[in-house]
């Protein structure tokens, strides 16, 4: 449903700040594909370029059957595109706002009131209220209900849940999940890790460049080596004791502990070495990775 082959983009007047670099991708008909990574990372230039918004400098991305430069009027009667940043009309009601794009859409709100029933009903209340007086997760469920009025094929959503709420996080992912159920191919940007899982595939993105693509389970599988988690009573002094020890590839502040990426090394192996730099030591245990532990080991290799 979307390919992406070989993107390049630059910004400035010589080119000189690089955005995407040689980015491959293909999203399935049908599926819920998320690309993961942080602020600056090169999510939004591709979703731009993908929603016809951006021209690439090389390569080229389908959606469907249409190209993004040469049949963008077409590809937009099929696309739902939900900016990261709120984008609505601010003076305009709930009700109005969703009236407007439904009109330039020649459809109604009756016609597919279906595809946006569970989340208008929350918004219902406040349907006078104008857009730009309501809370972050009112407005990106509005948002939401305007990307989906004309019954899109393609939905693109970036950075939706940026912002909001754990609460309102978890009611987003549900319903895409139900949005998923009625056919509609789902493509989201996030730099929240935990949210990696939601996705039936992902792609890892960090300066522009696919550092791994694949389901969930299948990046977790390309960790290479053993991750231990290491409580202390001085986690900054662990860290520096750890940073400097013979064996270990990698460590940092995950929360309230360490993460200690190594090859070889046992928990027995790094009380000891922590003890001898007097550092009382509190836990520690080998665990599986997460993605943003792939994450970081991707970085460094």
């Amino acid at each position: 449903m979307i390919e992406v082959s070989g993107i390049y983009k630059s910004f400035g007047k010589k080119g000189e700040i690089p955005a995407l670099n040689d980015v491959y991708l293909d999203v399935k008909e049908g599926e819920l594909f998320g690309v993961i990574g942080p602020d600056g990372a090169g999510k939004t230039t591709l979703f731009r370029i993908i929603t016809t918004l951006l021209l690439p400098d090389k390569g080229y991305a389908r959606v469907g059957r249409y190209d993004v430069q040469n049949d963008f009027r077409a590809l937009r009667k099929i696309l739902g595109y939900m900016p990261g940043r709120f984008s609505l009309y601010q003076d305009l009601s709930v009700a109005e706002n969703l009236a407007f794009y439904a009109s330039i859409f020649n459809t109604t709100i009756v016609a597919n009131y279906h595809l946006i029933r569970d989340i208008y009903v929350q918004l219902e209340p406040f349907k006078d209220r104008r857009a730009g007086a309501l809370s972050g997760g009112m407005k990106q469920k509005l948002a939401l209900c305007c990307a989906l009025i004309h019954k899109p094929q393609i939905l693109v959503l970036d950075e939706p849940t940026t912002g909001v709420d754990v609460v309102s996080r978890k009611e987003f992912w549900q319903m895409l999940q139900r949005l998923k159920s009625e056919g509609i191919t789902i493509l989201v940007s996030t730099p929240y890790m935990d949210e990696a899982s939601m996705c039936e595939r992902l792609a890892l993105i960090q300066q522009g460049r696919i550092l791994s693509k694949g389901t969930p389970a299948g990046i977790l599988s390309d960790y290479s080596g053993r991750l231990l988690s290491v409580r202390t009573g001085d986690i900054y002094k662990a860290k520096l004791a750890l940073e400097n020890a013979a064996d270990v590839d990698d460590v940092y502040i995950f929360g309230e502990s360490l993460h200690v990426k190594t090859q070889n090394l046992d928990p027995a192996r790094i009380e000891r070495l922590l003890a001898a730099n007097s550092v009382e030591v509190f836990d520690i245990k080998v665990i599986p990775p997460t993605i943003e532990d792939v994450f970081l080991a991707k970085l460094q290799s």
